[in-house]
């Protein structure tokens, strides 16, 4: 006979690597920072260095102008000759040139037959720097300034020129500098981010080996000290685990308990079978009655037991309390029933179980009071606190314990088989509630006290 295969888990959907996330993110954001900064720092270092090339050329512009005199033809001529001995020679890429209106260009040796464009329109009393492409074959770099002297009332206008070459290798040589050291700083960056984001998730990989071990029976918790930051996350992840082990223990405890209940009515119908007794029906209606019963009362528990995890468990206190209030006042309609408190308190319950545990109580004391049930409801500690007065006998102190034992009965004169108080203990101490008795001081009967965890 072919085997069935087992049933494989099912993969669990994911959203990509955290890892892969964290690290693209930091890429991403270290390349536009670092994009950023060598951008600004190219655009202060070009400057910088074209100002102290634009100095150098000023120097000689500056140099030229307090040489520079005024022969009897009313031409510009120069007192001592500049030292650069580049403006001697032709091309050297090193040039000036002094213009005036009406007057001949005055230029250097090295600009040769060529001569540097002078535009009369504007005047430049300071000085001006800028680019020109005015010869094709050389880009020029040029500080000019017009200036007026002694014994002449031209305006003359110097003119320092010199090859953008060796400006723009030196700025080449800078770019290539920045880019390299910001790739290489940007590289550092994305590995070392990398080694944050392998290191920094090294913990959550340790969790995964905890439950690997776990279900594997190895191990029953998650007991390796982990950082701060995930120290929570194990703190639930154990908590969780160890409701889940107190649920499938109740379960187990559950199902013992509800075994050993019916299998005492069970034996009672099978002798009652066996003998043919007479009364074999009336029998077997009682024993079922009391079966149903304990089927009632664990299905209670499992219920609460299944809807405590639950953070949204609410109910509506008064709205249960009315509700309660009109069942009984139909069963038992020779009993006053009163109702007082807030009407805006809610406990963490679900409406089900709250219906249940007011019910049996509030039944209770209709049923084994004098005809008068008060119920209090009120807010303390927060808890919301039930007080159900009765005006009947009440109950020994002695036997105010045992009372919640299931099956017990002090008055065998009613209908009923004993569950009723042991429900409510049960499933108020499900829900981290208690319940009490006491004795009323303004009914003189029984008092129970229940307290649930109160809802914002």
């Amino acid at each position: 006979m072919a085997s069935t295969p087992a049933t494989l888990p099912a993969r669990t959907r994911t959203t990509g690597s955290l890892s892969r996330r964290m690290i693209l993110i930091a890429a991403v954001w270290i390349s536009v920072l670092l994009a950023g900064g060598g951008f600004a720092l190219d655009r202060v270092l070009v400057s910088a260095v074209t100002a102290n090339f634009d100095d150098q050329l000023e120097y000689v512009l500056t140099s030229l102008i307090t040489s520079a005199e005024i022969d009897r033809g009313g031409e510009v001529m120069f007192s001592r000759q500049a030292a650069d001995q580049r403006f001697l020679e032709p091309g050297s890429g090193l040039y000036w040139q002094v213009s005036g209106k009406r007057h001949d260009d005055f230029a250097s040796q090295s600009l040769w037959d060529r001569r540097l464009r002078y535009v009369g329109a504007h005047v430049d009393k300071d000085v001006h720097r800028f680019d020109s492409l005015q010869f094709p074959d050389e880009k020029l770099r040029i500080v000019e300034r017009d200036v007026t002297l002694p014994r002449s009332g031209t305006i003359w206008r110097f003119q320092v020129a010199a090859s953008r070459d060796q400006l723009d290798a030196q700025i080449a040589v800078l770019r290539r500098t920045l880019v390299r050291s910001f790739l290489l700083l940007a590289l550092g960056l994305v590995v070392l981010a990398a080694l944050q984001t392998f290191y920094g998730l090294w913990p959550l990989r340790r969790v995964r080996e905890e439950i690997a071990a776990m279900r594997a029976g190895t191990s029953s918790r998650v007991a390796r000290p982990m950082p701060n930051e995930v120290a929570p996350l194990v703190e639930e992840l154990n908590a969780l685990i160890a409701h889940n082990e107190r649920q499938a223990e109740e379960a187990r405890e559950h199902a013992g308990n509800l075994a050993h209940a019916l299998k005492t009515p069970l034996t009672v119908i099978m002798n009652a079978a066996t003998a043919q007794a007479g009364d074999l029906s009336d029998t077997v209606c009682r024993e079922a009655t009391t079966m149903r019963r304990q089927v009632d009362h664990h299905l209670a528990r499992a219920r609460a037991v299944g809807r405590r995890g639950s953070a949204h468990s609410r109910a509506e206190v008064w709205p249960s309390l009315e509700a309660v209030e009109r069942a009984v006042g139909r069963l038992y309609r020779h009993v006053r029933l009163d109702v007082t408190g807030p009407k805006d308190l809610a406990v963490h319950v679900e409406r089900q179980d709250l219906d249940e545990m007011l019910g049996n109580l509030i039944e209770n004391a209709a049923k084994y009071g004098g005809g008068s049930v008060f119920v209090t409801v009120g807010a303390a500690d927060g808890f919301v606190e039930f007080l159900i007065e009765d005006d009947g006998t009440g109950i020994p102190e002695a036997d105010r314990s045992r009372i919640f034992d299931r099956g017990v009965r002090l008055d065998s004169g009613k209908p009923g088989t004993g569950l009723g108080l042991a429900i409510v203990r049960d499933v108020a101490e499900i829900y981290e509630g208690s319940v009490g008795l006491e004795e009323s001081e303004d009914l003189g009967g029984l008092m129970v006290r229940l307290r649930l965890p109160a809802a914002g």
